[in-house]
């Protein structure tokens, strides 16, 4: 298949894919968490759900995480929060190392330079672990992305794994229409990257592509999603990816993701 009709079966996939009792609960968690503290960029934050779980519910010792797509950072806080952390709670991610947030991010393309110079010292020193790295697709229109690509293969820098969440749509629009970036697979593959693509919203092969195998090259993994994933109105809608969820949405989600088991363990939110 050319490189089209590969993106074009991955997303069917990953629109089809149902979602898990989990999943839901953290996307509810996720606007319960954000209302109240500013936050409205749930389109980002939706379609980045599994990716997160994939890293966080099965993490493995000595690796480090960066959010690099820093407007999707609600999930991400909800998963800290579970694991007893107390994460600043801002638009984007700052710097709390003690709090699980390794790298501040926000601005575009800042966030996968800084897990290559993390990996590449991580090397020089022999210390064990990788670096995940969560990007998004409107990032790989920045410069930094492939100067980026061009670094780890130069540097065989087979400790890191950078992971696009390749929803199609960044804040002004869709991507195809504006800057299409579906050739960084093949290039990152021509230029020496282990290239893997997933659905997105399985974390099954979320999980495969991030954690397993043989890492001998830096490995890219194009993650498939749908922005507003689980979510009616928000699914592939580019107006969401920063809106306010007002109380009428707010309930619409809560039906769309209604199917969800007792927690005992309910998370306390600051």
């Amino acid at each position: 298949m050319n490189t089209h009709e590969i993106v074009s079966a991955f997303r069917e996939r990953a629109r089809l894919q149902p979602l898990s009792n989990r999943s839901k609960e953290i996307r509810l968690q996720t606007i319960k968490l954000a209302k109240p503290n500013g936050g409205y960029h749930f389109g980002g934050s939706f379609s980045a759900v599994e990716i997160l779980l994939s890293v966080f519910d099965d993490e493995r010792e000595g690796d480090r995480f960066i959010m690099s797509k820093g407007h999707g950072c609600w999930p991400y806080y909800v998963l800290l929060q579970e694991r007893g952390l107390k994460p600043i709670l801002e638009g984007h991610p700052k710097l709390d190392p003690s709090n699980g947030v390794n790298f501040t991010t926000g601005s575009e393309g800042h966030g996968m330079p800084a897990a290559l110079g993390m990996a590449l010292a991580r090397k020089v020193m022999s210390r064990p672990g990788k670096i995940i790295v969560l990007i998004g697709d409107g990032e790989c229109q920045e410069g930094t992305t492939w100067e980026s690509l061009l670094i780890g293969a130069k540097q065989k820098l087979n400790n890191v794994v950078v992971v696009i969440d390749f929803n199609g749509i960044q804040g002004s629009g869709y991507l195809r229409d504006i800057l299409p970036v579906d050739a960084i697979g093949p290039c990152a593959n021509e230029i020496g990257w282990d290239v893997r693509h997933v659905n997105g919203h399985d974390i099954g092969d979320l999980t495969n592509a991030i954690h397993c195998g043989e890492m001998g090259k830096p490995r890219l993994v194009v993650a498939h999603t749908i922005k507003g994933k689980g979510v009616s109105f928000m699914e592939d809608k580019p107006e969401w990816h920063a809106k306010w969820v007002d109380a009428e949405h707010e309930a619409i989600a809560a039906n769309d993701l209604r199917e969800l088991p007792v927690n005992s363990n309910e998370v306390i939110y600051a």
